[in-house]
């Protein structure tokens, strides 16, 4: 049976819900809803599994916050017996329009805590991230407040199309392969 970790990043708590930042727990929320699955809180994050074709999916919400994501994602990797090359991230990226998709294998963190504290814990920049599109609608100097805003009613009314997409993603991350997912749904 193959195993993956599949982590969303987010910040904990009823006031980063909706926020754009939070895009990783959104998509693995909404694909947990599709499924009919529930998460359960354990040590490090929210967990819960889904099973395709032969495949175990480990979603985690670490519980860390946003700028200590490694130390949940090494935990699960560690305590799951799961390869880092089956590791799928996914979190927001100021850098691509809205909605936009990124699949990759490596990169630099883009300035990016979560995506800077994994790679450190991890000590490699080599595991596999999908980058949400949040686009970087904002004045000079207001990154933050931009980040952790709230959708606005265009962007939502886009968004669950956007997270159909992202659980398909999930899915052929597993069956199809990184290198395949990646041609399928870059720039999509």
């Amino acid at each position: 049976m193959k195993k993956f970790l599949i982590v969303g990043l987010g910040n904990i708590g009823e006031k980063y819900e909706n926020t754009r930042h939070n895009i990783g727990f959104k998509v693995l929320d909404h694909f947990a809803n599709q499924e009919n699955l529930t998460f359960e809180t354990q040590k490090l994050g929210d967990v819960t599994t889904y099973k395709l074709k032969g495949r175990t999916f480990l979603l985690l919400k670490p519980s860390t916050y946003m700028n200590l994501s490694g130390k949940s994602i090494q935990y699960w990797l560690t305590k799951e017996k799961i390869p880092v090359e089956n590791l799928l991230v996914i979190t927001d990226d100021l850098n691509l329009p809205f909605g936009s998709i990124r699949v990759k294998t490596k990169g630099s963190d883009g300035g990016h805590n979560g995506l800077k504290d994994t790679q450190n814990t991890l000590n490699t920049n080599k595991y596999n991230r999908f980058r949400f599109g949040i686009s970087d609608a904002f004045s000079k100097g207001r990154q933050v407040d931009y980040v952790l805003g709230e959708w606005t009613p265009e962007e939502t009314a886009k968004l669950k199309e956007r997270l159909d997409k992202a659980s398909e993603i999930i899915k052929s991350f597993g069956l199809a392969g990184i290198n395949n997912t990646m041609n399928a749904f870059n720039g999509k």
